[in-house]
Formats: structure tokens, C-alpha cells, sequence
């Protein structure tokens, strides 16, 4: 007996409708991956559950952002406003710039130099030549603030030894002047004395002796 008809309709128990996305998710996407495999087809498959977590496939030869490309240039729908193009058109150009200037910023280097012509070599010359007279400038102004600097603590030197010699010789002068002050302080505690007078007495005759 076969099984019978399934009715296409919402699943109002939230656990079953959660194990029956889980299950045909699973079976979209493995179909998905046989139909790129067996008729090399380009299948690009993005889904969102109910919940907002996405899950998607893209056919391993191309990507994404191209199946988008190529079913905006089909359909003839436009999938995105002329602000997003714009923005798509400004990264691009970036973009471009960008390798541009990898490439430039190679030759300069010297890199990658034998696929030139001998004339696409004279602006990356002027541009070195440019460079290092630059780099010279830079190098002479930074040796003239050395210069510069070296002068002022010269100076600066000369001044502080000056006023150093200047600190010492007013202290000199103080102790000088200290010292002579304590000399005379001291003479003037010590009056001079008035010498001392010897009388000499006449030795009297011993009387006693006479007789």
C-alpha cells in the first residue's frame, strides 16, 4: 500500500516543523550537489529557516555574486538600486587602482622590470630621481636642525658655566669676608695688657753679720 498524499500546508507544531525544514533542507541541498555533478550545471541555493539562520550552496565552479550577475543579465530584473551599482562600480574601480599601484610600487622597487619598453622605464627613473632628491632634502634639513640644536646646547652651556663660576666667586667672597669680620671680633676681645713693672729692691747690709 503506498503512502498517501502529504498536504501542502504550514505545520503548526513548531517542534515538527523544525525536524521536517531540518529534513528537506538536508534533501534540497543534496539535490542541489547532484545536479551540479551530473549535468554540470551552475546552481547557486540560498534558504533561511524561520528562525533567520541561513544555509546555502554554490556550484564549486562559479560563485554567487556571478549566478546574481548572470540572472540580472537574463531576467532583465533589477536586483539591485542605482546607489548599490554605484558602489559596486566605485569598489571596483578601487580595486583597480589599488593594482595599479601594486604594480607601480613593484618596478620602483625594481621588480618585474624585463616586461617594460625602454620608454615605460623613463618615468619610473624621473620618479627615483625624484625620490632620492627628496630624501637628500629631508637629510639636509634634518642636519641643519642638528646643527641648530648643537649651537644652542653650546650656548647653553657656555651660560650655565657662567653663571656656575659666577655662584662660586660670590661664595668665596662671602667666606672672605666672613673670616676677616671673625679676625677683628676676636682682636677686639683681647685688649692689650700693660706690661708688667719690676722694682728692684736694694739688698740691705745683715746687721747680724757686722757684729
Amino acid at each position: 500500500m503506498g503512502r498517501g498524499k502529504i498536504e501542502i500546508k504550514r505545520i503548526e507544531n513548531s517542534t515538527n516543523r523544525q525536524v521536517t525544514y531540518s529534513k528537506r533542507r538536508g534533501g534540497i541541498l543534496k539535490k542541489a550537489k547532484e545536479i551540479t555533478v551530473l549535468c554540470d550545471a551552475q546552481v547557486s541555493l540560498v534558504i533561511f529557516s524561520s528562525t533567520g539562520k541561513m544555509s546555502e550552496y554554490c556550484s564549486p565552479s562559479t560563485e554567487l555574486v556571478k549566478i546574481l550577475d548572470r540572472y540580472h543579465k537574463s531576467a532583465g530584473k533589477k536586483l539591485w538600486d542605482a546607489k548599490h551599482e554605484h558602489l559596486s562600480n566605485e569598489v571596483e574601480r578601487i580595486k583597480k587602482e589599488n593594482d595599479s599601484m601594486q604594480i607601480k610600487l613593484r618596478h620602483l622597487k625594481g621588480e618585474d622590470l624585463t616586461s617594460l619598453h625602454p620608454k615605460e622605464l623613463i618615468p619610473i627613473e624621473e620618479a627615483l630621481q625624484n625620490g632620492l632628491a627628496c630624501v637628500r632634502s629631508k637629510q639636509m634639513e634634518y642636519l641643519k636642525m642638528l646643527k641648530k640644536n648643537e649651537r644652542y646646547l653650546e650656548e647653553e652651556n657656555k651660560r650655565l658655566s657662567y653663571i656656575l663660576q659666577h655662584q662660586q666667586q660670590l661664595a668665596m667672597d662671602v667666606n672672605v669676608r666672613e673670616m676677616d669680620h671673625g679676625y677683628h671680633e676676636r682682636e677686639r676681645e683681647y685688649h692689650p695688657q700693660m706690661p708688667f713693672a719690676f722694682r728692684v729692691q736694694p739688698i740691705q747690709p745683715n746687721l747680724h753679720q757686722n757684729k
